[in-house]
């Protein structure tokens, strides 16, 4: 848990989106406190390691929105795979399912936006500061 400031809990988060060969291509990392270097990389190291449990359970569970994956610690994994096998994944401090969904899913909305484009590169890192503005407006709303 976080610290409440009007009547919301404040917290901290990374939501990483993962390309087809593993490649980071986003990157949020959203926190209350001064987190350090460190605790910033074994963040992005534990959604790592969970990559091999969201193969499996994609292939298992047939949805989109795989709900929880992992817990490392007090933190939980969530993930979500799009059609085209890009993951969304968004380590946290236990949000509700519905919240973690529906962030998820508009984010998915925005990243379709981002690959409507004919100059994008689907593979490579989303260089665009509209899109990384309109994902910290959703997570601001749903987080």
């Amino acid at each position: 848990g976080g610290w409440v400031a009007g009547g919301k809990q404040m917290s901290s988060y990374t939501f990483t989106i993962v390309g087809k060969q593993d490649n980071p291509l986003y990157e949020y990392v959203h926190s209350t406190k001064k987190e350090d270097a460190a605790q910033n990389q074994q963040n992005q190291f534990f959604v790592h390691a969970a990559l091999d449990v969201v193969d499996e359970e994609m292939w298992k569970n047939g949805s989109m929105f795989l709900k929880s994956v992992d817990k490392f610690n007090d933190r939980v994994i969530s993930a979500y795979v799009t059609a085209s096998h890009i993951k969304l994944m968004l380590l946290h401090d236990g949000k509700s399912e519905d919240a973690v969904r529906s962030f998820f899913t508009e984010v998915h909305d925005l990243y379709v936006k981002v690959l409507l484009n004919p100059f994008c590169d689907k593979d490579a890192p989303i260089p665009s500061p509209a899109f990384d503005a309109r994902v910290r407006a959703v997570a601001k709303k749903w987080l």
